[in-house]
């Protein structure tokens, strides 16, 4: 059983580490499906533009997806509902339909391979209570002219389930670097930005060796390493899923259940990929006892997986992605609330427009700076990951904000339960938000 997703089981395209200083309009940190779509997005405009990526394109994040392009996603539009008021959800709702539209035809006119499939999403779920729940959510989507079906799927035990068209599934890794074909940009990988400051209108961004002086700069990294001015980590949570991929023969499918936990499942090729467990990233969770979970979950269904993995998503209070403007000409795309490959493609446009001094009609509705300090929650959360990290961590410390740091036995690296940095047992850092290697004695 290989030990890393199925999407990363190629060989691509490699980039060299940056060499020199460099001069730029515009510095895109992050070569997941935010970072590559804002380039791709830039393609046609007089900037100079270049991209740093801290490990290889397309490999963090992007890679540990399922790769569903679908705006049925879980109980999160009526968690926009509840926090605002329709007319905000109708506004997401919107932004989800128009990036999936968006992302098909790009394929298709830059004909990308990348296994793209037309299928139907269903949403589900095998507890009474939420029942009327989802029949509210058919209700608000058959009002905006979304039409539902009750097809079955019997994959999963319900209660009740509605299913939708007009949703696709496909390789993200492939998507991404079907966008690079025409790239003009220079990119660098192995490249880590370790510091920023703005002097005289211009950010100076260094690395180990070098300094890239630029207008603009583009945080795409998923989780940005600094905590001060925007206080990031107490915005936001994090939230970590399992996933396998195993042999399976069957029509191509995307379903979900409706609240946590969680069951994912979609079908790639002769692979059904399932992902469970979702989980508030802590010290007190065992991710041996996840992936245990995960494993019986699917032997039930009487297959056996060939790939395991997880990924860590980032959750925002209010359900609505982190795109815009932070400061003056810093930008940042982020807490996509486990569907990042719609919103990271639309944050790539969204950013571009941004930057082309565009109107974008989203721009208003994933304002970073719509959002204040979760108190007490976020600030207590933090605190308690530090106190137990003294006193379950390992001597290994995150250079990010000080955690010690957890040994995952199954993935093999050193995880940072407060923030979700991760390092191999080499200890070269793989996720932000540290932006630094450990030394392994």
């Amino acid at each position: 059983m290989k030990k890393n997703s199925i999407w990363s089981n190629n060989n691509y395209t490699n980039y060299n580490e940056l060499s020199n200083d460099l001069d730029a309009d515009v510095l895109i940190i992050g070569g997941g499906i935010t970072g590559v779509s804002t380039l791709y997005h830039l393609r046609n405009s007089d900037l100079k533009v270049a991209l740093v990526e801290q490990n290889k394109i397309a490999m963090s994040t992007t890679s540990k997806s399922t790769g569903k392009l679908t705006f049925l996603q879980n109980d999160l539009i009526d968690k926009i509902r509840d926090k605002y008021d329709d007319d905000k959800a109708l506004e997401y709702l919107s932004s989800q339909i128009d990036a999936i539209k968006s992302i098909v035809e790009v394929i298709k006119s830059e004909k990308i391979k990348c296994d793209l499939e037309k299928v139907d999403s269903y949403l589900y779920t095998n507890k009474v209570s939420e029942i009327d729940k989802i029949k509210s959510l058919e209700k608000f989507l058959n009002k905006n002219n979304i039409k539902t079906f009750h097809n079955s799927n019997n994959l999963v035990k319900s209660k009740y389930m509605i299913n939708v068209k007009d949703t696709y599934v496909f390789n993200p890794v492939k998507f991404v670097y079907g966008l690079l074909k025409n790239n003009k940009y220079p990119i660098y990988e192995n490249t880590s930005i370790r510091d920023i400051k703005y002097e005289d209108n211009y950010y100076i961004c260094k690395t180990n060796k070098n300094i890239i002086k630029t207008k603009y700069v583009v945080l795409a990294s998923h989780y940005p390493y600094f905590l001060i001015p925007y206080m990031f980590p107490f915005k936001v949570s994090l939230e970590k899923s399992y996933l396998s991929a195993s042999k399976y023969k069957s029509n191509s499918f995307s379903l979900i259940s409706y609240s946590n936990p969680f069951i994912s499942i979609r079908i790639y090729k002769d692979y059904l990929i399932y992902l469970s467990n979702s989980h508030s990233i802590d010290m007190d969770v065992c991710d041996k006892d996840n992936y245990n979970e995960l494993l019986k979950k699917v032997h039930d269904l009487g297959i056996t997986p060939e790939y395991i993995w997880s990924n860590i998503d980032i959750i925002t209070c209010d359900g609505l992605p982190i795109i815009g403007k932070l400061s003056k000409n810093m930008l940042i795309g982020t807490g996509y609330n486990t569907w990042g490959l719609g919103n990271g493609f639309l944050a790539g446009k969204i950013l571009s427009d941004l930057i082309k001094k565009k109107k974008n009609s989203y721009e208003k509705l994933f304002d970073p700076n719509r959002l204040s300090l979760k108190l007490p929650s976020n600030i207590l959360k933090n605190i308690d990951g530090y106190v137990k990290g003294y006193l379950k961590g390992s001597k290994y410390i995150c250079p990010h904000l000080g955690c010690k740091l957890i040994y995952n036995e199954i993935d093999k690296t050193f995880d940072c339960p407060c923030h979700g940095s991760r390092f191999d047992e080499s200890g070269k850092c793989i996720s932000a938000p540290a932006n630094k290697d450990i030394e392994i004695k």
